[in-house]
């Protein structure tokens, strides 16, 4: 299933896509990055190496890990990730962070992160607050739109941020943060991989009432428009 891309011009970056675990990829963002011939790395840094120099990209993409993001001190990559990830924000350069990539930036943006009261696995409506309503990473976006979850922990808000979108069973699912962006849920995730997710962490969607096969589903039946808003979503970031 292919969805084409409204934005035409030449992308001219370096991206650092940063994949914090070995079974969550970045999906379709990392599909879009392929067919726009945009330039991209991927910095596996559950390997622990060195990072980069940061002086070599102009965006950054930081991908999810089932860790939590307050317990970063209990592991020596997440504790080079956290620092790589001060420089990017004290040069304020533009940043994506995906679930716990978006818990991170709420954590070095001084917020708190903390276990939500429910778990969300499996598929969600989210809402558009009026500050993410003006936001140029959702024009185009309905008010209330589909997504993909699967987390226990949330964010609070840091200060001088705002608010974009919001949840029934998790308030805070989107934030912006200088050029930073943080989003709780996935717009990426296909069946496909919300499988390769039921197989990998069988024993959670239990937590939740569901069953691996009832979560794919819920994916499956909306895959099609988070595939589209996906991409959307990609646009207006890359039109920043």
């Amino acid at each position: 299933m292919i969805f084409r891309s409204t934005f035409n011009r030449g992308i001219n970056m370096k991206i650092l896509v940063i994949q914090n675990c070995e079974t969550e990829t970045i999906g379709l963002y990392e599909r879009y990055l392929i067919e726009h011939n945009i330039d991209f790395d991927i910095f596996h840094a559950y390997e622990n190496q060195k990072f980069p120099p940061l002086n070599r990209y102009d965006c950054f993409i930081l991908g999810g890990t089932p860790i939590s993001a307050y317990e970063i001190e209990k592991h020596e990559f997440l504790r080079k990730e956290y620092s790589f990830v001060k420089e990017i924000l004290d040069n304020n350069l533009p940043c994506l962070g995906i679930c716990f990539g978006g818990q991170l930036l709420a954590s070095v943006s001084g917020a708190e992160v903390c276990k939500n009261p429910v778990m969300e696995i499996g598929g969600y409506e989210v809402e558009l607050t009026d500050k993410g309503k003006k936001d140029r990473l959702f024009k185009n976006f309905s008010g209330t739109f589909p997504v993909f979850h699967w987390h226990g922990d949330t964010f609070d808000i840091p200060q001088r941020a705002e608010l974009l979108v919001t949840g029934e069973k998790c308030k805070n699912q989107a934030f912006r943060y200088k050029n930073s962006v943080a989003l709780q849920f996935h717009l990426e995730i296909t069946s496909s991989e919300a499988s390769s997710w039921a197989d990998k962490y069988a024993d959670e969607p239990a937590v939740v009432h569901k069953t691996g096969e009832q979560v794919i589903e819920e994916c499956k039946i909306r895959e099609k428009e988070m595939m589209k808003l996906c991409y959307i979503l990609m646009d207006n970031f890359f039109k920043e």
